[in-house]
């Protein structure tokens, strides 16, 4: 079993306090010390060696994710910036054993570009997913929870994440994409052993759904359906920029890497959050209108993406009480913010199913501003239906081992996060 135990900040000097997987994920221990702090602390992330300017504070982190200053493509920096750039230690970290020809596809990423260019790409993506269509999904996403978690039932105790969390984001993608049904055994398998499987086939799952996706593609411009990819590629006939082939693969591709493991680990935290929180589950399994109150909660509580891109600074100024140098490296904790006393009060690290939040997104979980999640609105119906199907509608579901048994692993940048989830029903 892999410790999530956190220990204190490495330093509070000068140096670099190089934060541990157990740091990053825990939303008191050092970000309490950070938040009081007049300037930014610069640290290491865990597993790389490049130090960056931490925002921790509620406030800040909303004004670094709008400031013009601050840009996340680092060739945007006049006159270029120096030294190491930890946004390239991490794609090193993820990609380096990919072909170097399928490397585009998963690397041309929104999240790391900005102005005129992000929303060139960004504009038809939000076009395309609209209202309507994430609102046509809901009767989908029952039906296949429901599916799944009937088979599961049947056998008494299931892992929670790798047997219905990632199938259920799996298919909905590929519902989301439009995946024609025939094909959807292959492409989930393949997407499978690319995003979650146990890493001996993840180059074939990237080529498979490379060479899959330029072919549905094709067949989608000689014969468009309501899908998502018809959709895309009728936005170029709307008046806007046309999408090239390997823009809509890498489009397809963003869909595949934030809407599947990101989504999965989150409903196996938020499940396990209620675990850890007794009177919690409780208080919803006994009044389920609650659950409109407790999806934000959770998204809050857990947010799963502790630490954002690498946000680079255009020229020297000062942000958040900190002189920034021209090509200094900024990033936003968003977990650290996401449990602000300033913003949520006495022990923000509580979890209150009950909660009232304002009239906007009083949570950073899925970001804020032009890079704000394209998938939040679908994050929240999937996350309903999964609580209300799991927990309520569900009322013995239960931890199937000791919560100090449970699993954890954890990727270079980033906390601990989930490897198993078992449950008994």
């Amino acid at each position: 079993m892999t410790s999530h135990t956190a220990a204190g900040p490495a330093s509070t000097g000068s140096c670099p306090v190089h934060l541990t997987p157990g740091l990053v994920e825990d939303p008191v221990g050092a970000y309490a010390d950070f938040r009081s702090r007049e300037e930014l602390p610069e640290v290491v992330l865990p597993g790389l060696t490049t130090p960056v300017r931490l925002v921790t504070r509620y406030a800040d982190v909303k004004a670094a994710l709008t400031e013009p200053r601050l840009v996340r493509d680092r060739s945007r920096v006049p006159g270029g910036a120096d030294g190491a750039d930890p946004q390239a230690e991490l794609v090193e970290a993820a990609l380096g054993g990919f072909p170097a020809e399928y490397v585009r596809y998963v690397s041309g990423h929104l999240a790391l570009l900005d102005g005129p260019e992000h929303a060139r790409l960004r504009t038809p993506l939000t076009r395309a997913f609209t209202a309507r269509r994430i609102a046509a999904l809901q009767s989908f996403v029952e039906r296949t929870a429901e599916d799944l978690l009937r088979g599961l039932a049947e056998r008494g105790e299931a892992d929670l994440l790798g047997e219905f969390a990632y199938p259920l984001a799996t298919v909905v993608v590929c519902e989301l994409v439009g995946v024609d049904e025939p094909d959807r055994d292959r492409v989930c398998a393949w997407i499978h052993d690319f995003a979650y499987g146990d890493g001996s086939r993840t180059v074939d799952g990237l080529v498979g759904i490379v060479e899959y996706t330029k072919e549905l593609i094709a067949r989608r411009r000689a014969e468009p359906t309501e899908d998502l990819v018809s959709a895309l590629i009728g936005a170029g006939r709307d008046g806007g920029e046309p999408l090239t082939e390997d823009e809509l693969v890498s489009v397809v591709f963003l869909l595949i890497s934030t809407g599947i493991t990101p989504p999965a680990l989150f409903l196996a935290h938020a499940v396990l959050a209620l675990f850890d929180h007794p009177e919690q589950l409780a208080a919803l399994r006994s009044d389920p209108a609650l659950l409109e109150r407790a999806v934000p909660e959770l998204l809050r509580h857990v947010s799963l993406v502790r630490i954002g891109a690498s946000l680079y600074a255009t020229e020297d100024f000062e942000f958040a009480g900190t002189a920034l140098r021209k090509g200094e490296t900024v990033t936003v904790a968003l977990l650290a913010a996401d449990h602000d006393p300033r913003e949520y009060g006495r022990a923000p690290e509580r979890l209150d199913v009950s909660r009232k939040f304002g009239r906007g997104e009083d949570h950073l979980a899925f970001g804020h501003g032009a890079h704000y999640c394209l998938g939040a609105a679908l994050g929240r119906l999937v996350t309903s239906v999964v609580l209300d199907r799991v927990l309520i509608r569900r009322p013995d579901t239960a931890l199937a081992v000791r919560r100090d048994d449970l699993e954890f692993g954890h990727w270079p940048g980033d906390g601990f996060h989930l490897l198993r989830l078992p449950v008994r029903f």
